[in-house]
């Protein structure tokens, strides 16, 4: 197949939204946590996705957090919408919203809980596209939505003109192989662990939640590949696997993330929204016993971590509560 252009970028955070103690956005920690991001490295932000609570976030938050992004990127990084919705007609009008407020690609994610069968799931995704004239991530998550995109799904979809790209956190390295060599949809790799094995088979990039911590090194492993250069990727690779497991093995990478992040003092509170809570004692411990292995690594150091698991006790609501509608 062709190589198409990436519209998207390749080195994307899946970008933690700060919030302040009583569960509020932190609108200047936002500003600074996408500055910090985007000097490590990143070439791309996903704000309002599964990293940025997007499901306890309301409809003005998600539009806002858009605007924000595309101010304080300032063209150095690609501006990605995810969220979404599970209703079609809630999904398109988000969609539009976002791309009125100079979003530069969508993200959209599987219907979640209602289980669509293939045929919805396509129907989902072309409406969307149809509705917008940003380029198209589709996000296949199985583990959470509940349903794969199949690989007859993914030919299909791979028709329309604005689908692009699929985030893949199925993990099923053969399927992607035979996707890429059929059609040309661009990959991402959504599971931080597999970042370097998506990309040895073809993948244009990744989406990583460890990245909000240091994307410097993800950065280090895009360029080796584009360069063909294996043992600086691999040494890379083996470099971030201690942080990696920090984030993502214990509790959800959200809850981690943010732990992590404000131990560095990089976020002013670990505060998540409910029904996610931070880390349990027992948890905390798992995270800091697995920072404790991570070696030398470009754009990080925990000498000076300072974990606070009181602030990260339990989770906020929000003084304005509202639907996501």
């Amino acid at each position: 197949m062709s190589v198409r252009e990436n519209p998207f970028g390749q080195v994307l955070v899946a970008l933690v939204t700060p919030f302040t103690a009583d569960g509020e956005v932190d609108w200047p920690g936002v500003e600074k946590h996408i500055d910090d991001v985007i000097t490590a490295g990143a070439d791309g932000i996903v704000v309002t996705g599964t990293t940025g609570e997007t499901s306890t976030l309301t409809d003005p938050e998600k539009i806002k957090l858009v605007e924000v992004g595309k101010k304080v990127a300032a063209g150095r990084a690609k501006v990605i919408t995810g969220g979404g919705s599970n209703e079609t007609a809630h999904a398109i009008e988000l969609y539009r919203a976002s791309e009125r407020a100079g979003a530069d690609g969508v993200m959209i994610v599987t219907p979640y809980y209602n289980k669509p069968t293939q045929s919805g799931i396509l129907t989902h995704f072309r409406l969307i596209a149809d509705a917008t004239d940003l380029p198209v991530i589709l996000y296949d998550i199985p583990g959470r939505t509940g349903v794969p995109i199949r690989y007859e799904t993914l030919l299909r979809a791979a028709k329309h003109p604005n689908i692009l790209a699929v985030k893949d956190a199925k993990g099923d390295f053969s399927e992607v192989s035979r996707v890429l060599n059929q059609t040309e949809l661009l990959y991402f790799s959504g599971d931080d662990a597999n970042v370097l094995p998506h990309l040895s088979i073809g993948a244009s990039g990744l989406i990583g939640v460890t990245a909000n911590v240091t994307a410097t090194p993800y950065r280090r492993i895009v360029d080796a590949v584009n360069a063909g250069d294996l043992a600086t990727a691999t040494a890379q690779h083996k470099a971030l696997e201690p942080l990696v497991r920090a984030i993502m093995t214990h509790v959800p990478g959200t809850v981690a993330a943010k732990y992590v992040l404000h131990g560095l003092g990089r976020i002013s509170t670990p505060r998540v929204r409910l029904p996610l809570v931070g880390p349990e004692d027992f948890e905390a411990a798992q995270i800091e016993d697995e920072l404790a292995l991570v070696g030398e690594l470009e754009g990080v150091s925990f000498e000076n971590f300072r974990p606070d698991r009181n602030a990260a006790a339990g989770g906020a609501l929000p003084k304005v509560a509202g639907t996501t509608r």
